[in-house]
């Protein structure tokens, strides 16, 4: 792999890693609730997601969920049905802002148990990284180190990404004054983790 040929990968990343999605979504709302420890628990779990889905397409079985439709439908719909139960369960949450007493309601563990699904459950993710790895590996280069470049990239850009997220989330927490505005940022996050779950089941699979 060329030099040019990786920084072509790496701005391609970058720019989907900034695209709002189901990650940065609950990265920000984890930040607001839970403070800047709960968003380094949730980025973390998040992570480990991304690079469960960049070994399966590594080892091939990213190329099951781009072609198999059954595949695709059932983590589709189970990916969906989980943002949806996220956003009620965010939509419904009190206007408390007293991060100790929610931290200790939630721990950093269930918070990267949360991300991880997040990330596990979205088949686009792994279809799009099966589709898009092919087109920067060198068939006459080893695969392997590719892969590893390419995935070591993915997750170092989503990471920076992530951590932009989170502390533009603890930023706004700071302005929150009351529960009243607090209550408002979980309707509103609620709101887009359910917005998210509906276009995850409206998708349809890469031909």
């Amino acid at each position: 792999m060329t030099t040019e040929w990786w920084l072509t990968y790496l701005l391609t990343t970058t720019i989907l890693s900034l695209s709002p999605g189901s990650g940065a979504i609950n990265t920000m709302s984890t930040g607001i609730s839970h403070g800047y420890r709960g968003a380094a628990a949730s980025i973390s779990g998040l992570q480990l997601g991304l690079a469960i889905h960049i070994v399966l397409v590594g080892i091939g079985l990213g190329a099951l969920f781009s072609q198999s439709l059954l595949a695709f439908e059932i983590l589709k719909w189970a990916g969906a049905a989980y943002l949806v139960w996220l956003g009620i369960q965010q939509w419904r949450s009190s206007g408390a802002i007293d991060l100790d007493a929610v931290s200790r309601a939630m721990p950093r563990r269930r918070l990267f148990q949360r991300a991880l699904l997040v990330n596990l459950t979205n088949p686009k993710s792994i279809v799009f990284l099966a589709a898009l790895f092919p087109q920067f590996i060198l068939p006459h280069q080893p695969q392997a180190i590719q892969y590893l470049v390419l995935g070591a990239t993915t997750i170092i850009v989503d990471i920076i990404v992530m951590i932009g997220y989170a502390t533009l989330a603890t930023r706004i927490a700071g302005w929150i004054k009351g529960p009243k505005q607090m209550k408002l940022l979980n309707r509103i996050f609620g709101g887009l983790f359910m917005a998210v779950g509906a276009l995850l089941a409206s998708a349809r699979r890469i031909a």
